[in-house]
């Protein structure tokens, strides 16, 4: 993601429980990899990753293939009780969602007093896209469809050391390091093709659902998370119809022209948005690349101007840095953040000048003692040689 997970992260790169699900139909893979999360931001090109400690194995009974908790209804996901799944109410049918499906699932979340934080209807997302909070993300393979299961999620796989803060009801907001309960029902879920998704409706849906919670989750400082997003947003947004087995650049995406200029508008602002993301882990080439690509289309883009400007500062081109928010300050002269910034970086300019100036002096006069301290030793061979040409005549004198 090759990502680096910012100190209160509460997802963390665990398994792909969805393909390794394949090869066992009915049980828990046994063994758990890092997938790497790539420029995407990102990292993300340039970003760096945290391993958490997580059990490389999950030990297995024989019947169900997962860890056993008492039950042959409910399984323990990792084998330390930090995500415990029971099922409710069995489902008759035979098939689990894959990572990339879509979803559909009813579900709420508690408290352990019992208050109500959470809770959605008929609420769709795409296995694996950090649509829901990391426990579920991870139980729903497990489940099949019709299924009404029982979740208990540690907070590590909820909402970490950061919690969630609800304005509009206080009591249910969720403290920092609580664990939730989730009952959750996997209402339906199917594959798509690339057949779903020609329609200009359906992607931009989907484009926007991925930017609302990537946004959300760079509020949470969750910036790799939030890079994942918006390049599943990217993917959407595009107007190209991606196709393998479409005929070569013949696409059959039909969109028309002002259908092609919102998708080119939603685009440019999730590159802004990645952009930015990117900045904050410091992956200063990815940024660059994201910015670039609003500013081909939008020469005069002040966000995409201020961004490129904070890479170039990131990348230690301060007079490039300040070039830049100048220009990018005549199209919002009241924006408190380029000017403050601005003001930051004329200063840090004047000390870089003031601190290369000293720097020249100090080499200048090392230089200076150097050619004088060369300059002595021929002086003074220069004046006992002359001391001997004076005794050399007084002797030919004296004869």
């Amino acid at each position: 993601m090759d990502t680096e997970k910012s100190s209160n992260s509460s997802f963390e790169d665990l398994s792909n429980l969805n393909e390794l699900e394949t090869k066992a139909t009915h049980s828990l893979p046994e063994i758990l990899q890092q997938p790497d999360v790539k420029d995407s931001k990102n990292n993300v090109e340039g970003e760096s990753k945290e391993t958490k400690n997580i059990p490389e194995r999950v030990e297995t009974s024989q019947n169900e293939g997962v860890a056993s908790v008492g039950d042959e209804e409910t399984c323990d996901v990792l084998g330390n009780g930090q995500l415990v799944k029971r099922v409710l109410k069995p489902s008759q049918l035979d098939r689990r969602p894959m990572r990339g499906d879509l979803a559909t699932i009813t579900y709420s979340g508690k408290l352990p007093n019992g208050i109500v934080v959470e809770q959605k209807e008929n609420y769709q997302v795409h296995v694996g896209d950090f649509e829901v909070v990391q426990g579920l993300d991870m139980v729903i393979p497990l489940m099949n469809v019709g299924e009404v299961a029982e979740v208990t999620i540690d907070a590590r796989f909820a909402y970490g050391s950061i919690g969630m803060k609800n304005n509009e009801n206080e009591c249910a907001s969720i403290p920092p390091d609580t664990t939730l309960t989730y009952e959750v029902h996997l209402v339906e879920s199917k594959s798509e093709d690339f057949s779903d998704l020609k329609s200009f409706d359906v992607r931009r849906k989907y484009g926007t659902r991925k930017k609302e919670r990537a946004n959300f989750w760079y509020n949470r400082n969750e910036f790799n998370t939030a890079i994942q997003l918006y390049r599943r947003a990217l993917e959407f947004l595009d107007d190209r119809d991606g196709d393998p087995d479409a005929a070569f650049d013949k696409e059959d995406l039909e969109l028309s022209n002002s259908d092609l200029q919102t998708l080119l508008e939603d685009r440019l602002i999730v590159y802004n948005n990645l952009a930015m993301a990117q900045i904050k882990i410091s992956a200063f080439d990815a940024a660059l690349k994201s910015v670039e690509n609003v500013l081909r289309c939008q020469p005069n883009n002040s966000k995409a101007l201020y961004r490129k400007g904070r890479i170039l500062e990131g990348k230690g081109d301060t007079k490039g840095a300040i070039s830049l928010l100048q220009k990018a300050a005549t199209f919002e002269p009241d924006s408190k953040a380029i000017q403050q910034d601005l003001a930051k970086l004329i200063i840090k300019a004047r000390r870089e000048e003031h601190n290369e100036k000293e720097m020249y002096q100090k080499m200048l006069g090392q230089a200076k003692k150097l050619e004088q301290k060369h300059k002595q030793p021929q002086k003074q061979q220069s004046i006992e040689s002359s001391k001997g040409d004076s005794r050399t005549l007084k002797r030919l004198a004296s004869k």
